[in-house]
């Protein structure tokens, strides 16, 4: 018989109280029943001049503050890309298990080295890839493995929105005061590539692998203020199949299409609704209410109710690999902008 884990009482901190940590991870880790009597939060720690508390939790204003609490489980990190490696490694060198918002790295090196210190401290660092959630995405990757388009060929993803999201404390401020955090290299490490790249990246090799071969252009179409990318467009071969991704911040609407086409069909969402197309008829599911951002907490939800499980297991590995591929891929992306050439994956998986 499998030997039995434990399950008990976790206590963790949330870093970072901007927006993604009020409306997406505090109302998660709120609402959730397997995570209500399984977690509790003990602080939020910002030390930003505008830092407000999430819900009462206790404000500090140092990550280091964080042993007046002790004992502390794990550290959930909600900040600016820029800042999750250190951040990150610093959980890890605490004893902290780590919870941290994608992209965890961004290059393979990145990658490597937190790998290294979470193994080396046996603690466990898991990236907030909550898409993978998304009762859509998780439709589409049904209908996928049950081969209800036969063999797909081609994959298209496209994420239009007219702006880097200004977060909480912007729109608070009534915006100005020059470009989003999103759209300064010195807090994003990236444009949208990085911003909405990742999510995308994660989806498209779960469910077609790692890639041979990519190309990939980055450019300013619209907003001259950003020191970032925004657009990007990127070409992910394989030997029997291609993916496209088109990410921007410079569309004339909001709106995200995925598509995918096979040997006996088409899946395709596009304009909050989500279409099976094959010999039989099609298909038609209205999913606008599960795709708007209130519908995020449920997605974060069974995120973390995934790393309260792995906490109980001690299984770590699966989310180094995560972490890992999604790095390469960008740090690949970036590389064959930057170059103007087709890069080769071979070997690097």
């Amino acid at each position: 018989m499998p030997e039995a884990v434990e399950r008990r009482r976790y206590r963790g901190a949330i870093i970072g109280s901007g927006n993604v940590a009020r409306t997406g991870h505090l109302p998660a880790f709120r609402e959730t029943p397997e995570l209500r009597e399984r977690v509790e939060l003990v602080a939020c720690v910002d030390a930003g001049p505008d830092a407000a508390s999430l819900d009462g939790l206790p404000l500090l204003g140092s990550p280091e503050q964080l042993a007046l609490l002790e004992p502390i489980d794990f550290i959930d990190i909600c900040t600016p890309t820029a800042t999750h490696i250190d951040l990150a490694l610093w959980g890890l060198e605490q004893g902290y298990h780590v919870l941290c918002e994608k992209p965890v790295a961004l290059t393979g090196a990145e990658a490597e080295r937190l790998a290294r210190a979470a193994r080396r401290h046996g603690r466990i660092l898991a990236p907030c890839h909550q898409y993978r959630f998304n009762p859509v995405w998780r439709q589409i990757a049904e209908w996928l493995r049950a081969e209800a388009i036969g063999r797909w060929y081609l994959a298209e993803f496209a994420v239009y929105r007219q702006a880097a999201d200004p977060g909480a404390r912007a729109a608070l401020q009534g915006g100005g005061g020059g470009p989003p955090w999103r759209g300064t290299r010195v807090a994003s490490g990236g444009g949208v590539l990085v911003d909405h790249g990742a999510h995308v990246v994660y989806q498209l090799l779960d469910v077609a692998g790692p890639p041979t071969t990519i190309a990939a252009w980055t450019g300013r179409l619209r907003h001259r203020d950003y020191d970032v990318e925004d657009t990007a467009s990127v070409v992910l071969e394989y030997p029997d199949r291609v993916a496209t991704l088109l990410l921007t911040w410079a569309a004339g609407r909001r709106e995200t299409v995925v598509r995918f086409v096979g040997e006996a069909g088409m899946i395709e969402l596009a304009g909050g609704e989500l279409r099976l197309v094959r010999a039989g008829g099609v298909e038609r599911r209205d999913v606008t209410a599960a795709l708007q951002k209130s519908a995020y907490p449920a997605w974060f939800g069974g995120l973390f109710a995934g790393f309260v499980a792995a906490l109980d297991r001690g299984e770590a590995d699966g989310y180094l690999d995560d972490i890992r591929r999604v790095a390469v891929v960008l740090e690949a992306a970036y590389e064959a902008a930057a170059t103007g050439r087709r890069r080769s994956l071979a070997g690097i998986w």
